[in-house]
């Protein structure tokens, strides 16, 4: 039996998400049969944005060496004590849109995003060029992913650990939700 419940912790995240201004679409959990890694996925966007075109993505992993040296510090430092948070688990989400037909200058927008994530939340802004056929304009899709890294003591102590970085998701989203009708040709 674990010491930590992840499930249970995924799932009142997705409640945490509804918390935060999030409409969550879709949770997956997958199981690597060979190696025992876990990863939880779940995909939501801000509320407002059920026709699109933002997508998230939300993805949660941890590998059986990271649980089994977190139950020996669970029992190392006993039933009153508490577990260091130097175990800790990957937290990543992924923002998506749709390919653009305008794209943004991506350092102004690197720039913009890491005034909203701040160093609670190291954004990766990223672009990529597609060619439908060699005679056609390219399409650039945009991506921007954030990852952190969530100390198991926090989730086995009940401690609420993303609420700043849920607020900030937020934010990020609201703003490529502002500026996408304009990198879409929309007006």
């Amino acid at each position: 039996m674990a010491v930590i419940d992840l499930q249970g912790f995924v799932a009142d995240l997705k409640d945490h998400v509804a918390e935060h201004g999030f409409h969550v679409h879709d949770e997956r959990h997958f199981i690597e049969t060979y190696t025992n890694r876990q990863t939880w996925e779940v995909d939501l966007h801000p509320d407002n944005a059920c026709a699109g075109p933002l997508d998230m993505h939300v993805s949660i992993e941890i590998g059986p060496r990271a649980l089994i040296e977190f139950e020996d510090e669970v029992n190392r430092v006993g039933e009153d004590g508490e577990p260091s948070d130097e175990i800790k688990i990957p937290f990543t989400v992924s923002f998506a849109l749709p390919p653009l037909r305008t794209s943004p200058d991506l350092l102004v927008l690197a720039t913009d995003l890491a005034g909203i994530g701040g160093p609670e939340l190291p954004l990766d802004v990223t672009a990529v060029d597609g060619f439908a056929a060699v005679t056609d304009s390219p399409e650039r899709a945009v991506s921007i992913v954030g990852r952190v890294e969530v100390p198991l003591s926090r989730i086995f102590m009940g401690q609420e650990v993303l609420c700043d970085v849920l607020d900030r998701c937020h934010q990020i989203g609201e703003f490529l939700l502002d500026r996408a009708p304009a990198w879409l040709g929309e007006y």
